[in-house]
């Protein structure tokens, strides 16, 4: 049984009502003329020693008073709630998309408000490098643009390349070599590589240690697994359910009998020891733990990002050097897909509240309007030059070899507090990131964006088109019933993944209609339904 939601239906849905009044702007008088803002904090230091905040204080005149949280999203997205909640909130936010940032159910509700105020203005008088982006990249404007024509917050335009495929089989081409075996191409190959690792004492030590395939809760190996049988968007507790287009209609692809399909083929796997169950629960630490163990060389593959999620850089016995990606798996009637990921983000990481001064809006937007230059993303992003980057010399070879290259990456203290790191990353263009010099040696950590490169062009031929993508990440919610609609979300999405992961590990049969029904019938009675709606899904979904 496919859920499915007519294309007429989504564009029925009431938009948001437009020329809501703002309520009363009324700048605090008690930070002393001081910037107060939020922003996570690591371990490398403060945020008011850090080198690049005491740089652009003197460039931009800000004083900053920073409220500080971790790095921690469920700790860091408590804090900021409470402090709106409570209405002791600061001048600005400094946001993190991976950690936390405004929804857009959240920055509908307090823009309307008046708590977070309208940028549109101030990008048109004062941030000239921050409008020429948007007019370069015109999906990035529109993302940021609510359906009322406010800009409430900005998010972060990432074209990161190998970001774009966020779930990849990286596989131990050393235990393939010792085993005779080729790179798996099709879902029964797959199978039969990882019995061979699991079997076939592929680290020679004689020992039944070997872990086949693994991964972490946070990317969820189901993805790569699941595309192989139909479309897996992005997926997780934090993502919202797995919506597809099937024609004219929107499918919710986990009630589908591919779905299914692909999930008993998973079991299948865990049912024979091919796939570490653990991987449905475990964090990142605990599968870096696998890939680093001391005693051996244990784990044969993983689902994730990149390598170095699961294997340290230069380990001593060079392991991480073994690892390559398997391009997308052929399932039994030849589909193959892999899961792709815009580059519009939807959280809001800058945004500059009511209670700031308007001098105080002009100098954090030319702030803003600095991370948007090369010179800006680089210097916030990356470190001072000469320490964490040098200028392009001749001779040099962009990650693009199209492209003239602009600078050069160079290994430095990553224990610095020099830069804002994922904090200041606005202007991540493919343009800009494919100028970087980079190594031709693919297996040293200098070399290492160029073998993420070649990894993720194996992906880019299975991309799904847009007779399958649903824009998910261009739509807006009703603001009357934006706070239901996320409920909703999230207690669909987390039912999803729970339920997922007890089929694989057996605490639910796949393969007892009754369970499956049972399913099917729980996720009906969460509320399923779709309650999006923007002028831009109008016209793409009529």
């Amino acid at each position: 049984m496919t859920h499915r939601i007519t294309r007429g239906a989504i564009a029925a849905v009431t938009v948001v009502a437009t020329g809501l009044a703002l309520a009363a702007c009324t700048p605090s008088s008690d930070d002393n003329g001081q910037l107060v803002a939020f922003g996570p904090q690591g371990e490398n230091g403060s945020l008011k020693d850090n080198l690049f905040t005491q740089e652009v204080e003197k460039k931009f005149d800000i004083d900053f008073d920073w409220q500080t949280t971790t790095y921690d999203g469920s700790v860091a997205g408590e804090k900021r709630q409470i402090s709106l909640a409570s209405g002791d909130y600061p001048d600005a936010y400094f946001l993190v998309p991976w950690v936390d940032g405004f929804s857009r159910n959240e920055i509908l509700k307090y823009g309307q408000q008046g708590v977070l105020m309208p940028l549109e203005h101030l990008i048109d008088e004062h941030a000239p490098n921050l409008k020429k982006r948007f007019e370069e990249k015109p999906d990035w404007e529109q993302s940021v643009t609510a359906p009322d024509g406010h800009i409430y917050a900005i998010t972060q335009w990432s074209e990161c390349f190998h970001c774009s495929y966020p779930s990849k089989l990286w596989m131990n081409t050393t235990w393939l070599d010792a085993l005779g075996l080729e790179q798996p191409t099709t879902t029964e190959e797959l199978r039969t590589v990882l019995r061979a690792f699991k079997d076939g004492d592929p680290n020679g030590n004689g020992a039944a240690d070997e872990v086949p395939l693994s991964g972490s809760a946070s990317e969820p190996i189901i993805n790569y697994l699941m595309n192989a049988f139909t479309y897996a968007p992005v997926g997780g507790p934090s993502s919202p359910p797995p919506l597809v287009l099937d024609g004219d209609e929107v499918v919710l692809n986990a009630t589908s009998d591919s779905w299914r399909a692909g999930l008993e083929y998973i079991t299948s796997l865990a049912q024979e020891g091919l796939l570490d169950t653990a991987a449905f629960t475990q964090n990142g630490d605990a599968l870096k733990a696998l890939g680093d163990s001391a005693d051996a060389q244990i784990l044969g593959s993983a689902v994730t990002l990149h390598p170095y999620v699961f294997v340290s850089a230069d380990s001593p016995d060079g392991r991480d050097k073994n690892y390559d990606a398997v391009a997308p798996l052929a399932g039994p009637d030849g589909t193959q897909l892999a899961t792709w990921r815009s580059p519009v983000n939807p959280v809001g990481t800058f945004a500059l509240t009511n209670k700031s001064t308007e001098e105080e809006r002009i100098e954090a937007i030319k702030l803003l309007d600095y991370l948007a230059t090369d010179e800006g993303q680089i210097r916030a992003s990356m470190g001072p030059e000469g320490e964490a980057w040098v200028p392009a010399e001749e001779g040099d070879l962009a990650l693009d070899p199209e492209l003239e290259p602009t600078f050069r990456p160079v290994t430095y203290d990553e224990t610095s507090n020099a830069a804002w790191r994922s904090m200041s990353q606005y202007w991540d263009s493919l343009e800009f990131r494919n100028a970087q010099v980079v190594p031709e040696d693919i297996y040293t950590p200098d070399g290492y964006e160029r073998r993420l490169l070649y990894a993720t062009q194996e992906y880019e031929p299975f991309a799904p088109d847009e007779s399958v993508l649903f824009p998910v990440e261009k739509l807006w919610p009703d603001l009357e019933t934006s706070a239901e609609l996320a409920e909703l979300q999230t207690n669909i999405a987390t039912y999803i993944t729970q339920a997922q992961a007890e089929f694989v590990t057996g605490q639910r049969d796949i393969a007892d209609d009754a369970a499956w029904d049972a399913y099917v019938a729980d996720i009906e009675g969460l509320g399923l339904c779709l309650l999006y709606t923007s002028d831009a899904a109008d016209d793409s979904l009529r």
